[in-house]
């Protein structure tokens, strides 16, 4: 599989994160990265926990689309990882308080049905544990649709995804195709649309008489950081918003390449999921159109820089990331 993005990609998306004078993304209380829309400004992220977010009215036609206990519960319970990195979701400066694009788009979402969002960070692996037990109602996490995930879930979706290998500054690595990482050590999380990416590579690898990758797995991204810098690892395979914010944010690494985070033939898509058949689907994207249609989705991605991730609607279970590559 070619992903046919890695030259021109790769320099868009770091282009489109790049940082002005604060280096560190979450250690002063604003940041200034491009605007990610193509004009050539930037932005500036307030990192501080009394941020001041985009907020949009209640709609009562789509309110009550909500189930019934959700409505008469008055909240919406909301679950992310306690893993995350910017801008998708991390720690502002208090180091206590959660914020981040997932954060604000499921804040848009709440506002919209009128419910209270009430937010739990767990490890990745608990999230959707914590679904299919009910304890939460939904994921806003960076979440890929994929063909098996859509089996036990429904979704939402409300950003393209597309995923990027990290290398050592200066590794002068070029990742285009299963080729470019036989043999080579090669960090990404379990469980994630990456690992599935990397493992069906790998398989590709070894059918074509080649070394399969050395996959490594870290519990947390300044574990990955750390293999990454040393050169315990040689590349890091990540969602690409995180990627090119910290390759402008310390400038030790570099994105080696890209790719759809559904593979190569398929735009992948980030969305919000549900357990499946919940109900909650429907009034979920029906919300994420009407922030679309009143202009607040465009606020909350540009103010994170990630304008070259909107969608133009938001749509229920569409194509994911197939089965396999072979």
């Amino acid at each position: 599989m070619n992903t046919r993005r890695t030259a021109a990609t790769a320099a868009g998306l770091a282009a489109a994160l790049l940082l002005g004078a604060c280096a560190n993304p979450t250690g002063g209380a604003t940041t200034e990265v491009a605007a990610g829309d193509g004009s050539g400004t930037s932005v500036t992220i307030d990192n501080s926990p009394d941020r001041i977010r985009v907020t949009t009215p209640k709609v009562d036609a789509i309110a009550a689309k909500v189930p019934e206990a959700i409505r008469r519960r008055g909240s919406l319970e909301i679950v992310n990882s306690a893993d995350g990195s910017p801008p998708l979701v991390f720690h502002a400066t208090d180091d206590r308080t959660r914020i981040g694009v997932e954060v604000d788009i499921a804040h848009l979402v709440a506002d919209t049905l009128g419910l209270e969002p009430e937010f739990t960070a767990v490890s990745w692996e608990n999230i959707f544990v914590g679904v299919d037990a009910a304890k939460y109602d939904v994921v806003f996490n960076n979440i890929t649709v994929t063909e098996e995930r859509k089996e036990k879930y429904d979704f939402a979706t409300y950003r393209k995804d597309e995923v990027a290998f990290q290398a050592k500054k200066g590794s002068g690595l070029e990742i285009d195709g299963f080729r470019d990482v036989a043999g080579r050590t090669v960090a990404v999380d379990s469980g994630t649309n990456q690992e599935k990416i990397l493992l069906d590579w790998s398989r590709q690898a070894e059918q074509a008489g080649l070394e399969p990758v050395d996959i490594k797995y870290y519990k947390d991204a300044s574990d990955v950081y750390l293999a990454l810098d040393s050169g315990r690892v040689e590349l890091y395979l990540g969602p690409g918003p995180s990627a090119a914010y910290r390759v402008a944010a310390t400038g030790r690494s570099e994105i080696a390449g890209t790719l759809s985070g559904a593979g190569d033939g398929l735009q992948g898509l980030i969305a919000a999921a549900t357990r499946k058949d919940s109900g909650l689907a429907e009034p979920i994207a029906a919300a994420l159109n009407e922030v679309i249609g009143n202009g607040a989705y465009a606020k909350v991605l540009g103010r994170w820089g990630l304008s070259a991730e909107a969608v133009e609607k938001s749509e229920i279970n569409p194509p994911g990331l197939p089965r396999s590559f072979r």
